[in-house]
């Protein structure tokens, strides 16, 4: 073969700079496309070897090792693949952007299907450009008579071929890193990257560090294959204790026996797992395996709580693990990490225009070899194609939550407080989903049954049509919830951040329906009957009493004959005022003035048949009415919501100038 110096052919000059610099946001992505380009040599032999038209050694292991040396700052990436020829070589390489995966599908796409080609791409050899300031390929072709070729690239637009020195069949790639990318080089760096791209590919990936030398093991000899290379052997001492009898005399014991051992070359370990869990049929996966996939994959220690397998050849191919996670707060983050697959070759986290949004919170791998990709792989085309593959997910998560209700409606309920944040931003993010699980939502009551909106109404008509109470923090209402319970009166536990625009948005699809909250006003069943003019003159009387002592003027008061007599004091606030605060606290508009946007609708209850009210009522001008007002008011807000550092502070003091007015 004649030496040969030539020019790369590329459409316009300004190109290659643009490929190297800006084709990737990721520089470290040359893992992926390198190693992808070398797995795909192996599936292209392997598919030739399949159909007759190459005959593989016996002994033969497809494999892709990466050999690294920090000292010498270069990365070698070496496969036993189809290597190829040098006119291979000219219109693979040289011709950039001519895709030599694509001219092979082209080639061979009648005759065997059974693995798939990773790359679709010409361009992804030249991210090598972006970490390397020369670059050489060392390759063979597996075709008879073939002549082994070396090609050199210092990144500019010229390139030296000529005859290479490579015996058997393969590409070997060697980058000679330049000063900004030396860490790529590093074992723990490369292993890193490795991880997070290469996890999953079809051909066993091995890593070499060059600079640490001839690494071994020691394992017993019985264990010895003739694949490795034994150095030493060697007996080890058995190990011994020593043991008191009966009798109080000591003996030594033999605990483990002397065992003949090798010291070899310490055996290779595939970084990769060449069949992971999503290729397999679920028949094949038990729960174990699915909940160790799990931690492997996320290093999330709790478990899942269920997952979905999602198993499909038609109209498009797409296989993957969607899992609920578990969620110990309210204030635990829910963001969710969907990591997308093409082919077994990890593409991005989170692509909204495949998955969902709302199925964003959840974990989970996704692998669609039907994706249409953009050049990087980090961008997709076609959007009616990737529209009908978000729309098969959100049906698949539908199917398994609406079967799980209907069959194993236990640990649907059981699940229900972590998953029903998932469903609800579902339903308020996806007019499909929610049409779907329409008849599957649930609310949990104050006895912990577990009830749907039709329930819900049905089982409260007579006290209150068309109404649901709710309750945001059980502690905090928990003087409401007792009102609540001692009349037989039933209220839904609502109490995460989704459940205010969630209820907000049943109740636009549902005429008539309304959620309020059980502060929000006091129901008739709470109150003893009597005439609004009974009460008219105490009205005026606690309510300038209260304003006086509080010092808040525009303060609404309201005097009830509550069937409870031990309650005293209590606060209400309009569910239009609440969700209009709830909203401003939501948007970071909590530091405004809250009377902006109707604080007028709270309103400080007196219960007219409480002795300290009646007191206050009498006493109009008396020594510790003051004392008292402010006391009712702050246990009245105490029930209602936490009290400001300034109000508890006031309010410990009051309690005990309060106890020293007693004890006296």
């Amino acid at each position: 073969m004649s030496k040969e110096h030539g020019n790369l052919s590329i459409n316009s000059q300004n190109i290659f700079p643009i490929i190297k610099k800006w084709m990737y946001s990721d520089h470290d992505i040359f893992y992926r496309e390198l190693v992808s380009n070398a797995c795909d040599a192996i599936t292209k032999l392997k598919k030739l070897s399949m159909i007759g038209e190459y005959e593989a050694p016996d002994d033969i292991e497809y494999k892709v090792e990466i050999k690294l040396s920090a000292k010498d700052k270069t990365i070698k990436i070496i496969d036993n693949g189809i290597g190829m020829t040098k006119e291979e070589v000219d219109e693979y390489i040289n011709q950039i952007a001519f895709s030599g995966a694509e001219a092979f599908l082209e080639k061979y796409k009648d005759k065997a299907n059974d693995d798939q080609i990773i790359g679709h791409f010409g361009l992804g050899f030249y991210s090598a450009f972006m970490v390397a300031d020369q670059v050489t390929i060392d390759t063979l072709s597996f075709k008879d008579g073939a002549e082994s070729v070396h090609w050199s690239c210092d990144g500019g637009t010229e390139y030296d071929i000529s005859e290479g020195t490579k015996t058997t069949p393969g590409t070997e790639i060697t980058l000679y890193l330049n000063e900004d990318s030396y860490e790529f080089a590093n074992e723990y760096k490369a292993k890193e990257v490795l991880d997070k791209y290469c996890s999953f590919m079809p051909v066993p990936i091995f890593v070499t560090n060059e600079d640490a030398g001839e690494q071994t093991e020691e394992i017993p000899e019985e264990e010895v294959t003739e694949k490795d290379t034994v150095l030493d052997t060697f007996i080890k001492d058995a190990v011994t204790e020593e043991v008191e009898k009966e009798d109080g005399t000591k003996e030594t014991v033999e605990k483990v026996p002397a065992k003949k051992m090798a010291k070899i070359v310490k055996r290779p370990v595939a970084i990769n797992d060449i069949h992971p869990l999503w290729t397999k049929h679920p028949n094949e996966c038990s729960d174990e395996d699915y909940k160790e996939f799990y931690r492997k994959v996320f290093h999330d220690y709790k478990e899942p709580l269920f997952w979905i397998h999602l198993n499909m050849d038609y109209p498009f191919n797409l296989k993957g693990i969607l899992y609920f996670p578990k969620i110990n707060t309210e204030y635990e983050s829910i963001e969710g990490t969907i990591k997308l697959y093409n082919n077994q070759v990890f593409v991005a986290d989170n692509i909204k225009e495949v998955i969902p949004e709302f199925l964003l919170l959840l974990k989970g791998v996704i692998d669609c070899p039907d994706l249409p990709l953009n050049v990087s792989r980090s961008a997709l085309q076609n959007d009616g194609f990737v529209k009908k593959i978000s729309d098969y997910i959100t049906k698949k998560v539908a199917d398994k939550l609406s079967g799980m209700c209907k069959t194993d409606k236990e640990n649907y309920e059981k699940y229900w407080d972590d998953i029903n944040p998932f469903i609800k931003f579902g339903c308020l993010k996806d007019e499909k989903f929610a049409e779907k699980m329409n008849d599957y939502i649930i609310f949990k009551n104050l006895d912990g049954k577990y009830l749907t909106l039709k329930e819900c109404l049905e089982e409260n008509k007579e006290k209150h049509e068309n109404t649901v109470f709710y309750v945001t923090d059980e502690v905090e209402q928990s003087q409401y919830i007792n009102m609540f319970k001692n009349e037989g009166i039933d209220a839904v536990i609502l109490t995460h951040n989704i459940d205010q625009p969630f209820i907000t948005n049943m109740e636009s699809k549902n005429e008539n329906l309304k959620f309020k909250r059980i502060d929000a006003d006091l129901s008739d069943s709470f109150k003893e009957e009597t005439s609004k003019d009974e009460l008219k003159d105490m009205t005026e009387k606690l309510s300038k009493t209260f304003k006086d002592a509080l010092g808040k003027e525009n303060l609404t008061v309201n005097v009830e004959k509550l069937k409870d007599a031990s309650i005293s004091s209590m606060i209400t606030l309009s569910e239009e005022s609440r969700r209009m605060q709830d909203m401003m606290k939501m948007y970071g508009m909590a530091g405004m003035d809250p009377n902006m946007f109707g604080a007028e609708g709270q309103t400080l209850v007196l219960n007219a048949n409480n002795d300290l009210v009646k007191y206050v009522a009498e006493h109009a001008d008396g020594e510790n009415t003051k004392i008292i007002c402010e006391q009712l008011y702050d246990l009245a807000m105490l029930s209602h919501a936490p009290l400001s550092p300034e109000q508890m502070t006031g309010f410990i003091a009051r309690s005990n100038k309060i106890m020293e007015l007693l004890a006296k």
